[in-house]
């Protein structure tokens, strides 16, 4: 969401605004005003809290006509749902025992209470990034759809676009000893539990494709991982990449994107692989699965790999091909300058 915000903040400065960011860490430029807001360290749930009242008051000493918030502060003209739920969030990642234990922290009680605060007050808009997010907003807060707007995030289409192919694809094959001709998935993301690592392990596991590989990009409790992925047999098949500034050559040398993510309002990364012409695979959990199209296949359960595996298995090299180029289709009608003419003339609406 920080990449978002930035983004969004300098393309409105670039379009002649002005624009001050509110935050705990940041760098001003000559385009845009950074208000540092302090917040104790030591305890999340006290930082969460206090953040969540400072940010709001500096915001709105700042004299702007609107504020917008992308974190979960206590008052704001619009807030970014960008995480969608936290009380939807916590249901689907950690399962009903995980989230009882869960609903004892204070961090998640304090999220949720915020949540509860802003969702509750019919004078805050509230910003969608899927129809997904917003529909279960409506369903489970009570929230009024006509304080609701669904926008969708954007993406860099130079960064990530798919001439980095012939560059990049040999060698990073060649660097992570894939064989000639083998399928390579590739899985991004941090939080790999609710991310469904485990259900791309199980999907490797039943693919007939027996040399393909599943490449591993993100952070997260590795010797456990590699455990679960030695017991089902594909431990040589499996390659942790840790966390990686390449994502746009990975996209470029991988035949796919496998996302089985339990829960996410909208996986930017998905945008980012459609982009570079990698094709997607994810589940109906992620509000980016009702945009990909052509470019990309949704399997309705997170949980189930054998959907996954049999999806994966129906592709030759010329539907990945179609499929590639379907993706990065999808990707040019999300440009970042259509994201920031979108959010101005939303600005210019809810100011007047």
């Amino acid at each position: 969401m920080e990449g978002v915000a930035w983004q969004l903040a300098h393309g409105l400065a670039r379009a002649g605004d002005r624009v001050s960011v509110v935050g705990r860490r940041g760098v001003a430029s000559d385009a845009v005003e950074f208000v540092p807001v302090d917040a104790p360290p030591q305890w999340q749930a006290l930082r969460v809290w206090r953040f969540a009242e400072r940010a709001s008051r500096a915001a709105y000493a700042t004299g702007a006509a609107l504020v917008h918030s992308f974190s979960r502060t206590r008052r704001q003209d619009l807030y970014r749902a960008g995480g969608g739920s936290h009380a939807e969030y916590m249901a689907r990642a950690y399962g009903r025992a995980g989230r009882r234990v869960r609903a004892l922290s204070p961090r998640h009680r304090v999220l949720l209470r915020i949540e509860a605060g802003v969702f509750g007050d019919p004078r805050q808009r509230i910003q969608c990034n899927s129809r997904w997010v917003r529909d279960a907003l409506v369903a489970r807060h009570g929230i009024d759809p006509a304080r609701t707007v669904v926008t969708y995030n954007g993406v860099d289409l130079e960064r990530f676009h798919p001439e980095r192919r012939a560059r990049a694809r040999a060698p990073l094959r060649r660097a992570h000893d894939t064989p000639e001709g083998a399928r390579v998935w590739l899985f991004a993301g941090h939080g790999f539990q609710r991310k469904g690592l485990d259900v791309a392990f199980e999907t490797l596991a039943r693919s007939r494709a027996d040399r393909s590989q599943l490449w591993i990009a993100g952070g997260d409790t590795r010797p456990a991982w590699e455990a679960r992925a030695r017991a089902l047999g594909i431990g040589d098949r499996v390659r942790f990449l840790g966390a990686r500034d390449d994502l746009p050559d990975l996209f470029t040398a991988a035949d796919g994107l496998l996302l089985p993510t339990r829960y996410d309002a909208f996986a930017n990364v998905c945008l980012e692989a459609a982009a570079a012409g990698c094709p997607v695979w994810t589940s109906a959990s992620n509000g980016a699965a009702e945009v990909l199209g052509e470019g990309g296949c949704v399997i309705g359960e997170a949980e189930d790999a054998a959907a996954f595996a049999a999806a994966l298995d129906r592709c030759d090299d010329a539907t990945l091909e179609a499929m590639g180029r379907a993706a990065r289709r999808v990707a040019e009608g999300f440009s970042w300058a259509r994201h920031i003419e979108a959010q101005r003339a939303l600005y210019r609406e809810l100011a007047a």
